[in-house]
């Protein structure tokens, strides 16, 4: 998995927020992305692919997925990333089918954490007035854990290698696509690596995480009449 936590999710905090937000790129490290890497584990084995089992990475255990370098960058830069399951597509029973679902149950996890906390905030909002600095915080937090989560998700669907997106996408495409991919993979990746660091991308991942954020506020109409119910 990549980790691209772009400038929207930090800009223009105070020097207390700042701090905080290094340790949220640490719950990032410890926490988000093993999930993202678990799913890809679990999706495999469940296709016929038990390589990531076998490899110790069909856990939650942080150790076994971080990559230290891409760590360290995540830490300090905001761009990084955890060291990629392996995979043996030749065990998957259909296999364009099963590199697709495994590549696609990394982002799910990270939209099915995210809309878990977005439920947690949303709850929190009604319970918890947010006039001091600790319940400011603390809605700081799983608010970021939120934004990183979606962001992640739609980050990784972007169908352009290495990301999660351009194996969901390669299902799609005929056969001979995939080889003129594969042949001009690392030009295509330097290119798109450049592209991330001009910051081009932050407004198409805006657009569609807000899209994301609209579906959460579809599936979650429940939760203001309950609070009021529960309040009064």
């Amino acid at each position: 998995m990549l980790g691209y936590l772009n400038s929207f999710i930090f800009g223009g905090a105070s020097s207390e927020v700042k701090i905080l937000t290094f340790g949220i790129r640490l719950l990032v490290i410890f926490t988000i992305l093993p999930i993202h890497e678990y799913a890809h584990a679990w999706a495999a084995k469940k296709l016929g692919d038990d390589t990531a089992t076998y490899s110790g990475r069909l856990t939650l255990n942080p150790l076994a997925h971080i990559d230290i370098l891409g760590a360290i960058l995540l830490f300090f830069t905001g761009f990084g990333w955890a060291k990629p399951v392996p995979i043996n597509p030749m065990r998957f029973k259909k296999y364009r089918s099963g590199v697709a679902l495994t590549a696609f149950a990394g982002p799910l996890s990270n939209l099915i954490v995210a809309f878990a906390g977005y439920v947690i905030l949303m709850v929190y909002i009604y319970l918890v007035p947010i006039t001091t600095a600790t319940a400011y915080y603390v809605w700081f937090v799983i608010y970021c854990f939120v934004q990183i989560n979606v962001g992640l998700a739609v980050f990784n669907l972007i169908p352009i290698p290495p990301l999660d997106g351009s194996k969901i996408l390669s299902y799609f495409l005929p056969a001979r696509w995939d080889y003129k991919i594969a042949q001009y993979g690392m030009t295509i990746q330097i290119i798109f690596f450049a592209v991330i660091l001009t910051g081009i991308l932050n407004p198409v991942i805006n657009f569609f995480a807000n899209i994301v954020y609209w579906l959460f506020d579809l599936l979650t109409f429940w939760i203001e009449p309950l609070m009021n119910l529960l309040i009064k």
